[in-house]
């Protein structure tokens, strides 16, 4: 939303819409400083075996961070050329993606509920091309329009690569039980993207343009600043919590979670961006809804499951106890 009030309001700067997306990472210092282990925690909790090599970790985040800096200017496409109604409904496709690149990436398995919940998605994105002219405003063009919907596709399949590759890098080579591991993965390849994207930025000459900018956005300066900052703060809480949730589950877990805004971005669209709501987003948006719910409920079966497991395990284990109480008796 604060993306899309920027363009809205009188920003152009893509790159600069750009870079807010990775440039939030000064504020991860405090909780590094704050869960960096002691020496204490690190004698009782010592690394595991196998600790990567600073060439590794580097080439890791580097590659990370760029591949961050390509796919957020990717989103910037598509945020720039679509209604963000439209723009977040096509953003569901990232967990088919992720799904796929999960099964040969994660051992991700699927079930007929993942299964269902894909296509759904899918569907749902797929949907979205069939719109009529009609939706289109006088502002996107047909072929503006054709080039937000591909690079939206795009930075989807993207991301839920990035996504398999963040949980890969957890298991394979990070192999950290702190939760430190967390805030260094979001800082560092944050720090590459964002200066990858100030590179970007300057070699496109867009920079000079950014204070007759600021000094030409409808709401003032002062709101301009504040969209920025607020952008900047917003995507890093965001990706704290895609990493964390990795870090702690799984990368299909973490996208799943994200998708909770499908079915709110285009109610607060309509809203506040007076954007219009036809018959084809209404279906994407119940397509999308339902591949979420389905999605859900695989993981409330796999938790009874779980549950059921851990309930016959300790059953056994009394059992056992029981009979080595009688032998010794």
């Amino acid at each position: 939303m604060l993306g899309r009030l920027y363009f809205n309001k009188g920003g152009n700067s893509k790159w600069m819409a750009t870079l807010v997306q990775c440039a939030g990472f000064p504020i991860m210092f405090p909780f590094i400083f704050l869960f960096t282990p002691s020496k204490t925690q690190q004698e009782h909790h010592p690394q595991v075996a196998g600790k990567p090599s600073w060439t590794t970790v580097v080439i890791l985040y580097t590659t990370l961070g760029i591949f961050l800096a390509a796919d957020c200017m990717l989103y910037t496409f598509g945020l720039n050329f679509l209604p963000v109604s439209t723009y977040s409904l096509i953003c569901a496709s990232q967990l088919a993606f992720n799904a796929f690149f999960s099964y040969f990436l994660n051992a991700q398995k699927f079930t007929p509920f993942i299964a269902n919940s894909l296509v759904l998605l899918t569907f749902s994105s797929t949907l979205l091309v069939f719109q009529s002219d009609s939706e289109q405003t006088d502002k996107i063009s047909r072929s503006k329009y054709v080039i937000g919907f591909v690079c939206t596709v795009a930075a989807s399949a993207g991301y839920g690569l990035m996504l398999s590759i963040t949980q890969l890098a957890f298991q394979k080579i990070l192999k950290s039980t702190s939760y430190i591991v967390v805030f260094d993965m979001t800082l560092y390849q944050n720090v590459v993207a964002s200066v990858v994207i100030l590179m970007g930025l300057f070699a496109s000459g867009e920079w000079k343009d950014i204070n007759g900018e600021m000094r030409g956005y409808e709401s003032g300066t002062a709101s301009y600043i504040a969209n920025l900052v607020g952008t900047a703060v917003a995507w890093q809480v965001f990706t704290v919590g895609y990493v964390g949730l990795i870090f702690e589950v799984s990368s299909l877990f973490s996208n799943v979670i994200s998708t909770l805004g499908i079915p709110i971005t285009p109610i607060l669209a309509l809203v506040f961006f007076d954007e219009k709501m036809n018959g084809v987003k209404v279906m994407s948006m119940l397509l999308a809804i339902w591949g979420f719910v389905s999605y859900i409920y695989h993981h409330y079966l796999d938790d009874l499951k779980e549950k059921e497991n851990a309930r016959l395990v300790n059953l056994d284990c009394e059992v056992n106890l029981m009979e080595t109480s009688r032998v010794s008796q």
